[in-house]
């Protein structure tokens, strides 16, 4: 980490807001002396001010909660993301903001509409003037607001210069709250202009298909995603903490990825690596949710063709981020999220979802209805995401923390446990466990402000990245397998596949089965799930980071600084960290390419079908 910005750095992050402020102030002068003391314009202009200063009260309040929340800036693609997400979104802002904020922001509001009204009039009152428009108070030239706006444009152009060209901080820390989600808007929407001839490319498993051997053996495969799972808050990397008792000792027969990453750091992204073996779409917008979104067929799709049934469970809402749309084009037939499951006796675990044993009767009634075929089904654990309202369920609490935040989110982690104990012990009662291969993986992890940021979208550390992995499949892996060399989401397709003896033909997926020996100078390459947040590579034991220029580039050597608290960027070549840098900026290109090929030719076949249809007569 960073230290403590000093009383320069602090000022420094000061300067854009002190300039905005007179800038916004000076342009409402000059337009309240410009029009006089009453009519119709006049209304329209004191309208609109208090408009938008109420607008401005509530971009600034809320960049300052979501800041206390995540410790990043909130910009212009976040309101973006959440806005048509309301319904979702609501009960985030009704249960983990602080009724206090609650109550700041109203009567700052409250204020803004009617304070300057009454302290005008309680002024006049009080000193005897009279009423403003009885002709007391002497004109001010129009030149005179001419140069008032002219000084609202320095000052407001000073602010943004500052937040421009600020060194050794955010730039987007640096801007005033309400300049930066303009200044963003405007970014992004130059940014699609800019990629609209994007170059485009088909992805190498876009045609892929499989092809059965003399080993292939139609066992039942079964993902079960646990949410928000970082490595550290597990038993399995920590054995003095006993929130994964049962995952531990299930590791002694399993595979374990020891060094295993998630690719984007966000649930819907991550599970696009884990069903479909490719990289997710890396942007912000969950476009692999919508026809046609997914460049490669996915692991249900590949063996739904072999004559599987597939089914999909979820103890969180299908709604956000058009989650059902997902699931959709990973090929699953069946899905059992929330909204289809009967929540009597259960506890909500946070704002999405409930407890995950409400998952456990439908998956009971399904797979005996199933039992004589073979499956693929996922268990979407949700109980592990944030606002962590894991206390007070039926399975009792531990005291892992002297933190509460801490200590409700790692008894998340043991509710996740005691329900994969019950899943596994269900499988075994209906004697499905023996032909099964389960795969138990994190999708990404948390922080808790290790690096200033809390929860996972754009936790680019350890803390966020690093999450467990196991595949559990009795009879075909023995006990204790360890897989030292560094892994990542997309290698479990292929490991799937090779278990049950399959082959790809047709098409080409870019991870590797963890059942043979990995590349050891592999280098694996993350993205932060907000647009131009940050990247990062991790060859061997070394860790790059690059945000973008909003603040320093980082690097670290995890073999010596495994919570990674010493920058070495500075003490390297530059042509080293700028080859890192082009190398992350070339891969992002590469993986967003075969997505934009996919989107346009979609886009193509659409248009030459819509024109066919207008050629045709009636």
């Amino acid at each position: 980490m960073s230290s403590q910005p000093g009383l320069a750095s602090s000022l420094n992050l000061m300067w854009s807001n002190v300039f905005f402020v007179l800038g916004y102030a000076s342009l409402w002068v000059g337009l309240f002396t410009a029009t006089g003391k009453g009519g119709l314009l006049r209304r329209a202009v004191v309208v609109s001010f208090h408009a938008i200063t109420m607008l401005v009260v509530i971009v600034s309040t809320c960049a300052y909660q979501y800041f206390q929340e995540t410790g990043a800036t909130l910009d212009y693609s976040i309101i973006a993301l959440w806005l048509p997400e309301l319904k979702e979104v609501g009960p985030v802002l009704t249960g983990s903001v602080p009724a206090l904020v609650w109550i700041g922001l109203s009567v700052a509001l409250l204020y803004t509409a009617l304070g300057p009204w009454f302290l005008t009039r309680t002024v006049e009152r009080w000193r005897g003037w009279p009423r403003l428009s009885s002709g007391g108070t002497p004109e001010i030239s129009f030149p005179a607001s001419v140069g008032l706006w002219l000084l609202a444009f320095g000052f407001c152009s000073i602010s943004l210069l500052i937040s421009l060209s600020a060194i050794g901080a955010s730039k987007s820390f640096a801007r005033d709250p309400f300049i930066n989600v303009v200044l963003t808007g405007f970014e992004e929407a130059t940014a699609e202009e800019a990629n609209s001839e994007v170059l485009t490319a088909e992805h190498p498993a876009a045609h892929a298909s499989l092809v059965q051997t003399p080993r292939t053996e139609k066992r039942n495969v079964v993902l079960i995603h646990l949410e928000s799972t970082r490595a550290g808050a597990t038993t399995l990397y920590n054995s003095d903490l006993e929130t994964t008792p049962f995952l531990n000792e299930l590791a002694k027969s399993s595979l374990f990825a020891e060094r295993d990453y998630t690719i984007v750091p966000h649930t819907s992204k991550a599970s696009v690596s884990v069903n479909c073996g490719i990289e997710p779409h890396l942007v912000q917008p969950t476009t692999e949710a919508n026809p046609d979104g997914i460049p490669a067929p996915c692991l249900a799709d590949l063996l739904k063709e072999q004559g599987y049934g597939t089914i999909f469970f979820q103890s969180s809402t299908q709604d956000f981020e058009n989650f059902d749309g997902l699931v959709e084009n990973f090929g699953y037939e069946e899905y059992y999220p929330l909204e289809s499951l009967d929540a009597e006796g259960f506890q909500r675990t946070n704002y999405f979802g409930y407890e995950d044993d409400i998952m456990l009767k439908p998956s009971e009634e399904w797979l005996r209805e199933h039992e004589n075929e073979p499956f693929i089904a996922e268990y979407l654990l949700g109980t592990g995401h944030h606002d962590y309202e894991c206390l007070g369920t039926s399975h009792g609490d531990k005291g892992f923390s002297e933190d509460d935040l801490t200590n409700s989110y790692l008894n998340c982690m043991r509710l996740q446990d005691i329900f994969l104990k019950n899943l596994i012990d269900q499988y075994k009662e209906l004697g499905l466990y023996d032909n099964t291969i389960f795969v138990i993986y994190g999708d990404h992890g948390e922080g808790f402000g290790e690096h200033g940021r809390f929860q996972h979208d754009d936790t680019i550390w350890e803390e966020g990245l690093k999450v467990p992995l196991l595949i559990h499949a009795p009879g075909l892996i023995g006990g204790g397998e360890r897989v030292e060399e560094l892994s990542n989401h997309a290698d479990i397709l292929p490991t799937v596949l090779e278990l049950l003896g399959y082959e790809v033909e047709g098409g080409e997926y870019p991870g590797y089965s963890l059942l043979h020996q990995l590349p050891e100078d592999r280098t694996l390459m993350f993205s932060c799930f907000h647009q131009d947040a940050c990247l990062a590579s991790l060859k061997g034991p070394e860790k790059y980071v690059y945000h973008y220029d909003n603040q320093p580039d980082e690097l670290f050597d995890l073999s010596k600084d495994p919570l990674e608290k010493n920058n070495l960027a500075r003490e390297r070549p530059k042509e080293e960290v700028d080859k890192r840098r082009k190398d992350l900026l070339e891969w992002r290109s590469r993986v967003n390419a075969k997505y934009e090929g996919r989107m346009v030719d979609h886009r193509d076949e659409s248009q030459e079908e819509g024109s066919q249809e207008e050629g045709t007569p009636s």
